[in-house]
């Protein structure tokens, strides 16, 4: 069997997470350009999932998504062209900067969160309430092992 088929008919790990992730991303982003954020990207996901209300330090937005500072620096620069995030002094360090997003940013938010949750209740209708909480808690724990790898193979300093 070659390869590219044997990948569509039994999907490894890599294969079946980018699945979920590029249609997942897929259906968000179309639905926010149609509900008014029509210039937002996929890639913009790495600082808009985290980001919070009030406020997040980049460096915790890079921490959060796995993404480098200099990435999350850069999206921040194109959020900011778009007018989703300010950055302002962060009043409990007057020397860093604090990522705060506008209105508009708000309004994304709120939409993205809802559109994120209409999809898993259909997806938890799809298979069943208590398989969908199931397979949420398996994909969380697969997830924080395979991000602990990095530490777990690092030499002892």
């Amino acid at each position: 069997m070659r390869r590219s088929e044997h990948k569509r008919s039994d999907p490894d790990l890599g294969v079946l997470t980018s699945r979920l992730l590029f249609a997942v991303q897929e259906e968000l982003f179309d639905t926010l350009a149609r509900q008014g954020h029509p210039g937002l990207r996929p890639q913009h996901g790495a600082v808009l999932a985290y980001l919070d209300a009030e406020g997040s330090r980049a460096t915790d937005l890079a921490r959060a998504s796995g993404q480098h500072k200099q990435v999350v620096g850069k999206l921040l620069d194109e959020l900011e062209a778009l007018g989703y995030v300010e950055r302002r002094p962060d009043p409990a360090d007057r020397r860093a900067k604090l990522v705060v997003p506008t209105e508009l940013g708000l309004d994304q938010m709120t939409r993205s969160d809802a559109i994120l949750q209409a999809i898993e209740r259909r997806h938890a209708q799809t298979v069943g309430e208590d398989a969908f909480a199931e397979f949420k808690r398996l994909f969380r724990e697969i997830a924080r092992h395979q991000r602990a790898w990095r530490d777990e193979a690092a030499p002892p300093s």
